[in-house]
């Protein structure tokens, strides 16, 4: 026992701590564990710490022959957690609340992340940063060590040490919160910091359920890409050989593809107008008028689908589980979106061949749903223009509608190529899409470009005002906002031109994206209650898609719960515009 802290061994001072830490209304939480991940290690101890102890759970003490999450004993700490208040007070809570989740067996309720509202209040800014040590620092003007951290915590015994260290971590964690929460007030951010908590637990559940993969099918397509991808190469070596310098052991010439240097002079003599760069922005205008440099984009998009989702991806399935586990950080861009890594599971190409290795497991099925055109929805909503909201009241399809106002056609004669035109026009304007760069995409000159444009924006006038603003508010106030009220600064030198200019389309587009992304992160915490009682388990997500897998006999209630769950969450961000949610069952990860 120690003046600072309590630690707890036995059932009936748990039981006691627990009955005093349910009167709180917030407390610091904090875990430590024995590895990073829940399943290759153990909950060591757990710390809560409330307004007037900080008490030291040494779970060690409660293990038996049963897991822990099968201990009656520890059934009031599993009440505490679980309930909404107190407010859970964590840094990095998707940490803690996996390893709850796991050898507890059960969900934190009442979530307030400091990681999180930390890297809110940056809004951006690229040289803060958000560990423990690093926020407390900032706001509090504390230093934190965490020399303990990287401590044996699997020892029979913990040193005095260890156990302060733990315990200073949780303690700190309120004092840190209200530092938090009063700049969290002034920036305007308490919407978006209540959005991000609640999605913490959703994303906790959804790392340990993981996405089945099935190896040997991943395989098969692996090596049909290996074959094409040396098909591809000799049709390549074909077309340079005039320009190759080197010969091969069979004395037949060839460079090497993968050097930009021998590529780039092979193109040159080939005629290809290109000056030092061979990256794909460069050679795409080429790709029409020279069939190599279509054939070398070609090869190159074949080798990095190997470089990236070759064999070597098969190493992410864990063999207990049989499933990818991938590492999602919540705010993996300013504009809120989600990064994954370890693997990158949200860039698995979009082909089917590949999409169709990720699997149901024997008697259960995937539930896939996505939002139609959210960002456009979104955009048609923040502009207020009754055209661009007219389109999709109408329940039209958006694209054609487009085309035919692009190309002064009848919908009913809008052809695939124009319809194909007008999407790519629509998704460029989100993304503040300007003429010379609409030419390249397209293949029309500048002046067809800003003839294009001017149609549009002439169809849709209040859009074009709405763009405008944006771009000039950016300048003026130095700052975005999405619907939560997320924001994303802007610095800039007022007299660098192509600074001004990316923080003018960076405003146009953040306001979209951001709130496509508030929108979906609301849509994951509503479906994770929604799916309580049934089969459902969230297994991925990739910006307006959610996919959950589920028992045979339940998919179709799954389905209208996520289909509801989604829109719900829509509609809390669009009041004028309707929402398309497109959701289907299927056997795997394919449309």
């Amino acid at each position: 026992m120690d003046g600072f802290y309590k630690l707890i061994t036995e059932k009936k001072s748990l039981a006691q701590a627990c009955e005093e830490l349910s009167g709180e209304d917030v407390v610091g939480f904090d875990c430590e564990t024995t590895e990073l991940e829940p399943r290759d290690g153990k909950l060591r101890l757990l710390q809560l710490s409330g307004s007037k102890n900080t008490y030291v759970i040494d779970l060690r003490s409660f293990e038996g022959k049963k897991p822990l999450a099968e201990n009656r004993d520890l059934d009031p700490l599993r009440k505490v957690l679980f309930a909404q208040r107190p407010i859970k007070v964590a840094h990095n809570a998707k940490f803690d609340s996996k390893w709850v989740a796991h050898h507890l067996g059960t969900d934190v309720g009442g979530i307030f992340d400091t990681m999180l509202a930390s890297q809110l209040i940056s809004a951006g800014e690229r040289d803060r940063r958000h560990g423990l040590a690093d926020v407390a620092a900032f706001f509090l003007g504390t230093e934190v060590d965490k020399s303990e951290q990287v401590s044996d915590w699997n020892a029979a015994e913990l040193t005095e040490s260890q156990i302060r260290y733990a315990a200073k971590d949780a303690a700190i964690m309120t004092g840190l919160r209200n530092k938090l929460l009063e700049r969290l007030r002034v920036d305007g951010l308490e919407q978006v910091a209540e959005l991000e908590n609640a999605c913490v637990m959703p994303i906790a559940r959804m790392e340990l359920n993981g996405f089945y993969l099935d190896g040997d099918s991943w395989l098969r397509h692996v090596e049909q890409i290996k074959e094409k991808r040396d098909e591809v190469a000799s049709e390549l070596q074909e077309m340079l050989s005039s320009a190759a310098t080197q010969a091969n052991l069979f004395g037949v010439a060839e460079i090497n593809l993968d050097s930009p240097t021998q590529v780039s002079d092979a193109l040159r003599q080939l005629g290809v107008p290109i000056e030092d760069s061979t990256s794909a922005n460069q050679l795409e205008p080429f790709a029409n008028d020279f069939p190599a440099v279509g054939k070398l984009l070609e090869y190159r998009a074949l080798a990095k689908a190997l470089s990236s989702f070759g064999e070597n991806f098969l190493e992410f399935i864990r063999k207990d589980t049989g499933r990818i586990h991938s590492d999602f950080r919540q705010i993996g861009a300013p504009t809120g979106r989600f990064s994954s890594s370890n693997p990158n599971i949200q860039q698995i190409p979009h082909q089917e061949a590949y999409r169709r290795c990720f699997k149901a497991p024997d008697g259960r099925k995937l539930v896939i749903a996505d939002y139609s055109q959210i960002e456009l929805r979104i955009l048609a909503e923040f502009s207020d223009d009754q055209s661009f909201i007219g389109s999709f009241v109408s329940g039209k399809d958006f694209h054609t509608a487009t085309a035919a106002q692009v190309f002064n056609v009848n919908e009913e004669e809008v052809t695939p190529e124009q319809r194909s035109f007008a999407k790519r026009l629509n998704f460029g304007v989100v993304y503040g899409i300007g003429a010379s760069r609409f030419a390249a995409m397209t293949g029309l000159t500048i002046r067809e470009a800003e003839d294009t444009l001017r149609r549009y924006f002439t169809t849709y006038p209040r859009l074009d005002e709405w763009l405008r603003n944006a771009a000039k508010r950016a300048v003026s106030e130095r700052m975005s906002r999405t619907a939560s009220g997320r924001m994303m600064k802007f610095n800039f030198d007022q007299d660098d031109r192509s600074a001004v200019g990316a923080a003018g389309r960076n405003a146009k587009n953040f306001p979209i994206q951001g709130t496509s992304a508030d929108i979906l992160k609301r849509a994951l915490s509503i479906l994770h209650e929604s799916l309580r009682g049934t089969s459902g388990i969230i297994v991925n997500t990739v910006h307006d898609e959610i996919i959950v897998e589920c028992g045979e006999h339940d998919a179709e209630d799954v389905l209208e719960k996520l289909t509801a769950s989604m829109e719900s969450a829509a509609k809390e961000f669009l009041k004028k515009v309707p929402v398309k949610v497109d959701a289907h069952i299927s056997d795997d990860w394919s449309k």
